[in-house]
């Protein structure tokens, strides 16, 4: 059972999803929360696999809540999901940045959220193909460069250019159709590469993968 906790200050969304998350029997919402302050004491609590946060909320807003969930070693495990009215909300990059798993815009089709409530509890990046290389266009320009290349030092060759592939946007049977291996092949090497990598999911290989410098803006 995957368990999800809602966090959004608008009541009437929170019960939509919940109803649609609560008619399937893989998904079960064990708590919502109305502000950030009351998430993370929340998912403290439950503990949940994937919580699905608003970031534009009064007090502690989404992004500093994500921040603080990302952080806690105890939190480890938990998968945030950034809900935004808009796909490319200004705060949605730097969520990306601290540890968020991926983002859903509010009014997704419902067969779309519950897919990506799965993918990300299996610890994929919600990304999606079109969105995700326009997250990343706009994720590129921003990049700080903070990220040491020598961090890239435990990689093989064959894991630098999945990385590479990955902050470009590209699926596992992309990454295999590009490199002539199998999509388990190309999963296994993201895999290897996220533990080396101490990357939390994809989401995460696409920042490092710009941070370090791997990946630069234009490249294709």
């Amino acid at each position: 059972m995957i368990r999800v906790v809602l966090v959004d200050d608008q009541a009437l969304l929170r019960a939509g999803f919940r109803a649609l998350i609560d008619a399937e029997d893989d998904l079960e919402v064990v708590a919502e929360a109305s502000s950030g302050g009351e998430a993370v004491d929340v998912i403290a609590r439950h503990v949940p696999d994937v919580v699905l946060m608003d970031i534009r909320m009064p007090g502690v807003d989404g992004l500093e809540a994500t921040r603080r969930i990302t952080a806690d070693p105890v939190l480890e495990g938990v998968r945030v999901v950034i809900l935004t009215t808009f796909d490319l909300d200004e705060y949605v990059f730097e969520a990306v940045r601290i540890g968020a798993s991926g983002f859903l815009v509010k009014d997704t089709e419902p067969a779309e959220l519950l897919a990506g409530i799965r993918a990300v509890a299996a610890g994929d990046a919600l990304l999606s193909p079109g969105v995700t290389r326009r997250l990343i266009s706009e994720f590129a320009d921003r990049s700080r460069g903070t990220v040491s290349p020598a961090v890239l030092e435990p990689l093989t060759d064959r894991e630098r250019e999945v990385v590479a592939l990955v902050g470009e946007g590209l699926n596992n049977d992309e990454i295999g159709a590009r490199l002539f291996m199998s999509p388990a092949t190309a999963k296994t090497h993201v895999s290897r590469a996220m533990i080396k990598l101490n990357a939390r999911d994809r989401a995460q290989l696409v920042v490092i993968a710009y941070e370090s410098g791997l990946v630069r803006p234009g490249w294709s």
